[in-house]
Order: structure tokens, then C-alpha cells, then sequence
């Protein structure tokens, strides 16, 4: 019997054992034969939109926000760089004219039978054919005048330099617009940038306070004046310089041409 009693015990120990262990090998059992998830969907690439901000402190809020005096000042500023541009570019196409008319009347003129033929070389409206004209027309239309009181020598020179220098004062026009935009330009500016620092001031009191929004604008538009005046004057400083010294370039070609042509108008021959 006791015996019995002891096997019993040790098969009803067994039976407890294997009741508490079967839950949790089923359970192992189903997570190893259960198939795999899906892997969950990877995610949408977020979609990069570029926002465009429009500057609040560029020339188009200057022309904007600006009052009539800042307006007028640019528009003030724009009307000088054109004009300048105008000009440079027109002195250099004509200066480009004179030079190759000199070349002309070096290769041609001074090669002809006499100061008519060779005035027929020369292009119309060409500044070395004025020159020609005016010698030759002092010489034949010296007797029978006021004039005459003058000695022939004397009367063509007077001629044919009052050609010269009417060849030069029309290479002189627009050099002084250039010269004044080039003096003026940069205290236009200047006008522009005291202006907006006004402004700047007067949004510091009206606010109490100088925070940055409230400067920004005025300050940018003062800078920007500033920028433009520079702008303007520096290639009309540059273009008159240059100018002048091409101006002298194309002279010395004409008065070169003019002292030969009044040694032949003396010497008789036309």
C-alpha cells in the first residue's frame, strides 16, 4: 500500500507538470508555424515644395513703397544713365566715321590731279570734304568782296581753321552731359540715401522702438540710391575720358589733313 501511494503521487506530480508546460509549447509551436507579416509599406516620400518669397526690400517695393521724392530720384537717375549711354555710344560711331574718312582721304585725295578731284573721293557729309570745300571756296571767292582787303595767304587759313574748329566743337557736343552726369550722379544718390534714412527715422518714432522690421525697408531703400547713384556716374566718368582722348586722336588726323591742304590751296593749285 505504501507503495501504491507513492506512485500515485509521483504520476498525479507528472500529470500537473505536463498541464502547466502544454500551453506554452502549443503556444510556441503556433508563433513558429504562424507565417510571417507583411512588412508594413514604406513610407510615402514627403513631396518638397519650393515656396518663392518676394523680397519686401527690392527695387520693386522701393518703387512701391517709396514716396514721390524717391521716384522722382530714381527716375531722375534713370534718365542720366540713358542719356550717358546715348551719348558713348553715338561719339564712338562717329569717331569710328571720322577715322575711317582719314584713311580715305590719305589713300585717295592726295593721289588726284588736284583739290576738286580729290574733294570727289571723299564722302559726302565727311568732315575732311567740309574742310576741302571751305579752303577751296576761300581761295576762289576771295577777289571781288569785303574780303579782299585780306591777303589771299591769310584768308584761306582763317577758312580753312574756322573749319577745323567747327569739326571739333561738334566732337565736343555731349561731353559736357557726360562731365556733369559723372560730377552729379553720386550726390543724386546721396539725395536718395539721406531721404531713406529719414524715413528710417521717422518709422523708429512713429514705432518707439528701432527693431529691424521697422528700419529694414529704409535703410535697404538708402543703399539702394546709393548703389545707383554710383552706377550712373562711374561709366560717365570713364566714357568722357575716353572719348576725349580718342576726340584728340581724330583731331590730330584733322589737322594734319588741313595744314597739307592750305600748303597746296598757296601753291596755286586747286
Amino acid at each position: 500500500m505504501p507503495l501504491k501511494r507513492k506512485l500515485r503521487a509521483l504520476l498525479t506530480a507528472a500529470a500537473l507538470s505536463l498541464s502547466t508546460l502544454m500551453p506554452h509549447g502549443l503556444a510556441f509551436a503556433q508563433a513558429a508555424s504562424a507565417p510571417e507579416a507583411p512588412a508594413p509599406a514604406a513610407a510615402a516620400a514627403p513631396t518638397v515644395t519650393k515656396e518663392t518669397i518676394d523680397n519686401p526690400y527690392g527695387l520693386e517695393a522701393l518703387w512701391k513703397q517709396g514716396d514721390f521724392v524717391a521716384r522722382g530720384t530714381l527716375v531722375i537717375m534713370i534718365i542720366m544713365s540713358m542719356g550717358s549711354w546715348y551719348i558713348i555710344f553715338t561719339k564712338v560711331f562717329e569717331q569710328r566715321k571720322l577715322l575711317k574718312s582719314a584713311k580715305a582721304a590719305s589713300a585717295n585725295f592726295w593721289t588726284s590731279g588736284s583739290v576738286k578731284k580729290g574733294m570727289d573721293t571723299l564722302d559726302e557729309g565727311s568732315a575732311f570734304r567740309y574742310i576741302a570745300e571751305e579752303g577751296l571756296k576761300a581761295d576762289e571767292h576771295h577777289e571781288g568782296s569785303l574780303v579782299e582787303q585780306i591777303d589771299r595767304h591769310t584768308w584761306i587759313t582763317m577758312s580753312v581753321q574756322r573749319a577745323v574748329d567747327n569739326i571739333a566743337s561738334r566732337l565736343q557736343d555731349g561731353l559736357a552731359f557726360l562731365a556733369t552726369v559723372g560730377s552729379t550722379a553720386p550726390f543724386v544718390g546721396l539725395f536718395g540715401t539721406v531721404w531713406g534714412i529719414y524715413h528710417a527715422l521717422t518709422a523708429i518714432g512713429i514705432a518707439g522702438q528701432a527693431s529691424i522690421d521697422k528700419v529694414a525697408g529704409p535703410v535697404g531703400e538708402a543703399l539702394i540710391m546709393t548703389a545707383f547713384g554710383l552706377a550712373v556716374a562711374v561709366p560717365a566718368v570713364m566714357g568722357y575720358n575716353w572719348l576725349i582722348r580718342r576726340n584728340k586722336l581724330v583731331m590730330e588726323r584733322v589737322r594734319a589733313f588741313s595744314g597739307d591742304l592750305h600748303n597746296v590751296l598757296l601753291s596755286g593749285r586747286r
